[in-house]
């Protein structure tokens, strides 16, 4: 969600839509003051306007962003062309204006015209053998050398940014970043340069992205550094579809929580707001627990009180997806009739969009589930062969490493059996607000789930089941801390990082080449 999306120009758009085409659509705020006025925007926003104004058919990239990113000798005309307006400048201004400002700075020769490593290159090269384990979480990294800085220093770097429509398949927006790196190759070609390859550092969902664009022109790419990668998907995304955006984390103070029920204002807090959006566009579902996930990550579980002196609940587990028995993750997306069920199709077309498709929305919405199904067992664990990755490993920003529907039941209820049979039959009574679903087991028994919170380190969006998944993948795998899932490159440790990480990439050209 990190790229500005506008209204596109070039379709029919349904009538009485609530934008002019050319609009912007999605263009994240920089700063406190102007998120509160987003929230505020967006939480007014009808189920019906935000599918209207959030449909994968109907938006495009937005180069017009915001260009705050500070003195780094480039003229913001240039930075337009390099396509900086395109990706939110709140998380990856930070990164752009580093990069830029340092790539090309590696050597500066003293008063006695000495050559001397650059303030900035010594840290990398320090902050790389300080406490690996603690700091990046491998027991050893291979150091960074004057000879190593030497080779890099043979080329320039210029910076470029490449947003993405991500409510479209992540396959088509990495078409589109092929026939961005061919334009830049092309570009510098011309001015007779030599360039022939690019390296593409990613955040994010930018990560799928970036593998399905290296796995079909892989001698374009000369190396990939990924950054906190929903390697596997992530349960977040069923937590929104079946229940509206979280609003908290159980690690947050009052502030954090403050600013997270903002987003969830911006992102939609109620099923109803996410639904519409998310059910039919295929990058949003391609964002879910893919077929490599781990599992079972679904589980339904009820508590019963203590009872008899125990101090303890007593949970009976009984339902866990996928199973052997049930393989298939997308069918749990296909269901669209268990009470347990991550989309809704009642909730789907609130602004009437495909009452003359043939199939309706049920028929888009397993479109979406075909197509995100279709990718992810096409890129499958597809890597470039020069790929190095960093994903969050904090205990203090958990995320949902699994998703836990769960009742709880008194002491003293109709002490009815619970089964995998009967949980799955059970017949859904009405659904909450924020996503809890009250159902009745065989006629005879009344209970109300919901899911529970964040269970996993991770940085509170990608658990570490998922980020970690690039292990053994991999030129290295690095496990970081202290920053939130958008805000990762805004992180002084990730900078360094990915700094180090370019310099060995380009190592390969010096090999190859």
């Amino acid at each position: 969600m990190g790229t500005n999306l506008r209204i596109r120009r070039d379709v029919s758009l349904p009538k009485g839509y609530p934008l002019k085409p050319g609009e912007p659509a999605w263009r994240p705020p920089n700063g406190d003051g102007a998120g509160l006025l987003y929230a505020s925007e967006w939480k007014k926003r009808s189920a019906k306007t935000r599918q209207l104004i959030l449909h994968p058919d109907y938006v495009e990239v937005d180069d017009s962003g915001d260009l705050d990113i500070g003195s780094c000798y480039l003229e913001r005309s240039v930075m337009r062309e390099r396509g900086w307006g395109e990706i939110f400048n709140g998380s990856y201004g930070t990164l752009l204006f580093e990069l830029q400002s340092h790539l090309e700075m590696t050597f500066r020769f003293d008063a006695c015209n000495k050559r001397q490593i650059r303030t900035r290159w010594k840290e990398v090269m320090q902050a790389m053998q300080d406490d690996p384990l603690h700091r990046w979480g491998v027991r050893s990294i291979s150091p960074l050398t004057e000879s190593e800085l030497e080779k890099y220093a043979e080329y320039q770097y210029p910076i470029y940014a490449c947003g993405y429509n991500w409510l479209q398949s992540c396959g088509e927006s990495a078409q589109r970043v092929e026939r961005r790196i061919g334009d830049i190759i092309e570009w510098w070609q011309k001015r007779r340069h030599e360039c022939d390859q690019v390296i593409l550092i990613t955040h994010s969902m930018g990560g799928l992205v970036a593998r399905a664009c290296a796995k079909r022109i892989p001698d374009k790419i000369l190396g990939v550094v990924h950054g906190v990668m929903p390697a596997l998907g992530a349960p977040l995304a069923y937590r929104r579809l079946a229940c509206g955006t979280e609003g908290d984390n159980p690690t947050n103070d009052a502030y954090d929580n403050f600013k997270a029920g903002k987003f969830a204002d911006i992102a939609g807090s109620r099923p109803d707001d996410t639904t519409p959006v998310m059910a039919v566009s295929p990058g949003a579902l391609e964002l879910l627990p893919n077929q490599l996930h781990p599992r079972p990550w679904l589980h339904v579980s009820v508590a019963r009180n203590a009872v008899n002196g125990e101090r303890r609940e007593t949970f009976t587990e009984c339902l866990k997806l996928p199973s052997e028995s049930q393989p298939n993750p997308y069918d749990v997306y296909r269901d669209m009739t268990s009470w347990y069920r991550p989309i809704n199709p009642d909730l789907a077309n609130p602004a009437n969009l495909y009452q003359d498709v043939a199939g309706g929305a049920l028929k888009k919405i397993r479109n979406a589930i075909d197509t995100a199904e279709s990718f992810h067992r096409w890129l499958a664990d597809y890597y470039h062969p020069a790929t190095f990755a960093y994903y969050g490993a904090d205990k203090t920003h958990p995320a949902y490493g699994q998703i836990r529907w769960v009742a709880r039941e008194s002491a003293g209820g109709p002490g009815l059996p619970l089964t995998s049979a009967n949980i799955r039959s059970a017949r859904c009574l009405s659904h909450g607000a924020d996503g809890a679903r009250t159902i009745a087991i065989e006629g005879k028994l009344v209970l109300t789930f919901s899911i529970e919170r964040q269970d996993a380190s991770g940085d509170d969006t990608v658990p570490h089941q998922s980020g970690a998944a690039p292990g053994g993948r991999v030129r290295q795998l690095f496990a970081t801390h202290g920053y939130r899932h958008q805000e990762s490159f805004k992180n002084h440790d990730t900078i360094l990082l990915t700094c180090y990480c370019i310099v060995k990439l380009v190592q390969e050209r010096n090999k190859n080449g």
